[in-house]
C-alpha cells in the first residue's frame, strides 16, 4: 500500500523559510517521478517542483531560485526547502508520486503553508 505523508507546514512571516517533508512508503524513488503541488483557495492545483526518477529537476517559474526540491533515498523522503517566502506562496502543499511504467499516481493529504505579510 502506498502512503505519502507530508509534514513541515505552518505559519511564517514573509521572507521566512520552511522545509516540507514527504515520507513515502510502498514506492521507490527509482521508479517514480516525485513532485510538489500546491492549491490556494479558489485556485486550481499547480505544479511547484518535480524531481524525476533519474534526478532531473524542474520548478515553476514563480518559485525558481527560492525553492529547492530534493530526496533522500535511504529515508524514502522527499523535501521542499522554501526560502524567501511570499504571501502568494500561501496554499496547501501536496506531495505526488507518478509511477514510471503505468498510469498510477498517488497523493498525500497535504500540509498548509501560510505566509503573513
Amino acid at each position: 500500500q502506498v502512503q505519502l505523508v507530508e509534514s513541515g507546514g505552518g505559519l511564517v512571516q514573509a521572507g521566512g523559510s520552511l522545509r516540507l517533508s514527504c515520507a513515502a512508503s510502498g514506492i521507490s524513488f527509482d521508479h517514480n517521478t516525485m513532485a510538489w503541488y500546491r492549491q490556494a483557495p479558489g485556485n486550481q492545483r499547480e505544479l511547484v517542483a518535480v524531481i524525476t526518477s533519474g534526478g532531473g529537476i524542474d520548478y515553476d517559474s514563480s518559485v525558481r531560485g527560492r525553492f529547492t526540491v530534493s530526496r533522500d533515498g535511504a529515508k524514502n523522503t522527499l523535501y521542499l526547502q522554501m526560502n524567501s517566502l511570499k504571501p502568494e506562496d500561501t496554499a496547501v502543499y501536496y506531495c505526488n508520486a507518478k509511477y514510471a511504467y503505468r498510469s498510477w499516481e498517488w497523493w498525500g493529504q497535504g500540509t498548509q503553508v501560510t505566509v503573513s505579510s
